[in-house]
């Protein structure tokens, strides 16, 4: 049976590929989760499709997962895009209103946008986004729509995020092998902050950290627009090859030793605590303190959210976190994590699970779940205010469209 009105986002992580189905709801009714798909993931590492044969089986699996599940089948997904080759920056486009009554327009919106979007990157790089923070009528600031009002200068101020253009291009070849259509490609913090931000944060700022298996997402976002956004290229796999290599135990033991016993902050942990470490090559399993395990884990927690303390730091609004901090994903499940992040970023922290959506088959309040939830919801708005991905469009065209629209402003 073909999916009429659900929206289906996959996350292609390090560690796991999830597929979501949502139906987004109405008449007051909560978006429901109704299919839910996970495998562990192959050929895919810190975001790039580096075995293309073993993304799409893995693709495919958990895809049927979810369908299996909701008792439907799905064409059409939108899919995350993380990875250290992820670029952000904020550009600001101004165009004149040319309209006899100096009304804005719909369309004066739209190519100022394009404007602020025509900044040079090198040819290997396609922007994925260009989201509007805020927009100024001739000398009144921080207006969030400026449509219908009278003014004779337009500008805007947009935050853009660009990715390699291969790296897209092989995420997207591998949706089209696996029988998929790309609606959308989106920036995982973005879709993330959909899921686990509520709009009072988002208002009055908020630093949201994303700590996947490969690469850890960062978002600052205030007065209810994303501000800065980078990933950084480590993660929880990270941690389990520390603990793998600092307790001479196999790579899937040592990710097992993590979840289970793992802690962030190593002075929680009773000295005199012990648990079973297993050997590598056969060796007999020994006994040791959990404190060195978490002596192990808790410097490279540490340094992950040291990186994205820095990366707060370049943004102009990293003093005006006034909602704190949120952490996500499957690390911040960890003991302590909470705590040490507080001590890090020097702000309230919260661990992020998926808010305002049900679980019709399974509990979804679970952060490993912040980014698949988010982007089937991403999709969701996408679909509510009639817009299309622009995967169908290509790059080029998209380009060609702004210089077109930048000329006629000028000339």
């Amino acid at each position: 049976m073909k999916a009429k009105g659900l929206v289906a986002g996959l996350d292609l992580g390090t560690t796991k590929v999830s597929a979501v189905l949502l139906d987004p709801g109405d008449n007051g009714r909560r978006s429901q989760v109704v299919g839910l798909g996970t495998c562990p993931s192959e050929g895919i590492r810190r975001g790039v499709v580096v075995n293309l044969e073993q993304a799409v089986g893995v693709i495919r699996r958990a895809m049927e997962e979810a369908e299996k599940s909701a008792g439907v089948s799905v064409e059409e997904v939108y899919v995350g895009v993380a990875g250290d080759h992820v670029r952000s920056l904020n550009s600001r486009g101004v165009v004149a209103v040319a309209r006899p009554d100096h009304e804005i327009s719909r369309a004066d919106v739209d190519r100022v946008i394009e404007l602020a979007r025509a900044v040079a990157i090198p040819l290997d790089r396609e922007v994925l986004h260009a989201l509007p923070q805020d927009y100024c009528v001739d000398d009144q600031h921080g207006i969030k729509d400026a449509v219908g009002m009278s003014g004779m200068r337009l500008e805007a101020q947009v935050h853009i995020v660009t990715a390699s253009a291969t790296s897209v291009q092989n995420v997207v070849r591998c949706l089209n092998r696996a029988g998929l259509h790309v609606a959308d490609l989106v920036l995982q913090p973005l879709a993330s902050s959909l899921a686990v931000l509520d709009d009072d944060e988002l208002e009055l700022g908020v630093g949201l950290v994303d700590v996947g298996g490969g690469t850890t997402d960062v978002a600052l976002f205030f007065g209810g627009s994303i501000r800065h956004s980078a990933v950084i290229g480590i993660g929880g796999t990270n941690v389990t090859s520390d603990i793998a290599l600092g307790l001479r135990t196999p790579m899937q033991k040592a990710e097992e030793l993590k979840l289970a016993h793992g802690c962030a902050l190593a002075a929680r942990v009773e000295q005199d605590y012990e648990i079973p470490v297993p050997g590598v090559g056969g060796r007999p399993p020994r006994m040791v303190s959990r404190r060195l395990l978490s002596a192990i884990v808790e410097p490279r927690v540490e340094e992950i959210f040291t990186m994205a303390q820095r990366e707060f730091q370049r943004s102009d609004h990293s003093d005006l976190l006034g909602a704190g901090v949120v952490v996500t994903g499957g690390t911040s499940l960890m003991d302590g994590t909470a705590e040490l992040a507080e001590q890090v970023f020097g702000h309230p922290v919260r661990v992020g699970a998926p808010i305002g959506v049900e679980g019709v088959t399974a509990s979804v309040d679970d952060p490993r779940l912040a980014t698949g939830v988010g982007l089937a919801l991403y999709g969701a708005h996408r679909r509510e205010n009639g817009q299309n991905g622009h995967r169908n469009g290509g790059f080029a065209s998209r380009t060609f469209r702004g210089l077109r629209r930048w000329a006629m402003d000028f000339f």
